[in-house]
């Protein structure tokens, strides 16, 4: 007998019962299931793209046209399985000036990546036990698939203005994963309301303005990419916009209604770790590379690398202008990443002070990248700005 009429015998009700069943078993907390289809937002993608709005993100661009269709993914798909997982754990702990903040999703030990795929697994297996001879294929973040799009017509939850997914119940602290299947099933109705209102709380909280409209994200301006998929140099307009945000931003999430009884989730994997909500940034200046990377190895905070993390942490120092930052700062400003010197540089000269001009001078005569050349110079004239404003 053929795998494929194996998979026509299944009762397609029956069995997306099933499935969904065991996806909540695994640890999921919503399912939904729909058609394999061209997904209404490939359009705005189409549309982000041209303005612009995907930053250093070149990796979206490249696989454009793969977004139009899951066969792009998966050629013989015939059904997506939407899945949402809640990470929401404890409130946010205070931030000292000596720390930089965190976005909730990575306070715990594992990157959420390798957690759901086992859980992605544990579905796709327990599928081809009940249909021998079908394919599958999980999706975390990795694939050009429009989770979002298919979340929705999935009935999980609808668009808020700050372009995230909301459930009623859950909220919006969710990560979304996929698995395709090459059967049908019984599918679910799309969410076609929304829930929003009036509200602009999301859009009206964001410091650096990554709002152009509702519903859309320049991405370029948005704290998470600066911190995050950002390798350059931070332009220097949107600095002060971080405050103190050193890996991620959640303030668009933190301010939504939707969010003020989001349920504490069940996985144990998400718990914060202690020096995680929040991180000591000056600690995090005097880590050398073997030690970033057996701390943070297998977190989320291993995608920027040591010198993204470093960059972030020097920034937020300079953001929080703490005088107990300033030792950690100057011996920063040696750093073997260019990357790292430079946004020290910028720190210090938010300091001021004579220890700060005076590693600011001694480096500059050794310097010999031209950013860093660059921000030391921009750093010692705001070093004079502060004097000329302090003896006014």
């Amino acid at each position: 007998m053929s795998a494929t009429s194996k998979i026509v015998k299944l009762d397609p009700r029956a069995f997306a019962a099933e499935i969904k069943a065991e996806a909540k078993r695994a640890g999921f907390d919503a399912v939904g299931i729909v058609p394999a289809t061209s997904p209404a937002g490939f359009d705005n993608l189409q549309r982000w793209l041209q303005r612009g709005f995907d930053g250093e993100m070149s990796y979206i661009s490249r696989r454009e046209t793969a977004y139009e269709h899951p066969q792009h993914v998966m050629p013989t798909v015939k059904s997506v399985v939407m899945l949402a997982m809640n990470y929401h754990t404890e409130e946010r702990a205070p931030v000292e000036t000596r720390q930089g903040a965190v976005s909730r999703y990575a306070w715990g030990e594992a990157d959420y990546h390798d957690l759901i795929r086992g859980k992605l697994r544990r579905l796709a297996d327990f599928i081809h036990r009940l249909c021998p001879g079908c394919h599958t294929r999980g999706i975390i973040d990795t694939a050009p698939l429009l989770e979002r799009d298919f979340a929705r017509l999935a009935g999980l939850g609808w668009f808020g203005k700050n372009t995230m997914i909301i459930n009623k119940q859950l909220g919006s602290w969710l990560f979304l994963a996929a698995l395709l299947v090459d059967f049908d099933l019984e599918y679910d109705s799309p969410h076609d309301t929304s829930h929003c209102g009036t509200c602009t709380r999301c859009l009206d909280v964001c410091p650096t303005d990554a709002f152009p409209e509702p519903y859309v994200l320049d991405a370029r301006r948005c704290i998470s990419y600066l911190t995050i998929e950002l390798r350059k140099p931070i332009p220097m307009k949107l600095r002060d916009g971080m405050g103190e945000w050193m890996f991620g931003c959640d303030l668009c999430q933190d301010v939504c209604p939707w969010n003020r009884k989001a349920p504490v989730t069940r996985e144990a994997a998400f718990s914060p770790s202690a020096d995680l909500n929040p991180v000591d940034a000056i600690r995090l200046l005097g880590m050398n590379d073997d030690e970033f990377k057996k701390r943070f190895a297998k977190t989320p905070l291993a995608r920027p690398k040591r010198s993204g993390i470093l960059r972030n942490a020097a920034i937020v120092l300079g953001n929080r202008r703490s005088a107990e930052a300033i030792p950690a700062l100057v011996t920063a400003l040696d750093d073997h990443e260019p990357l790292v010197r430079g946004a020290t540089a910028w720190a210090l000269g938010r300091m001021g002070g004579a220890t700060a001009v005076a590693a600011l001078h001694s480096r500059l005569r050794v310097e010999d990248n031209t950013d860093v050349l660059s921000e030391i110079r921009h750093a010692l004239d705001h070093t004079k700005d502060i004097g000329h404003s302090e003896e006014q």
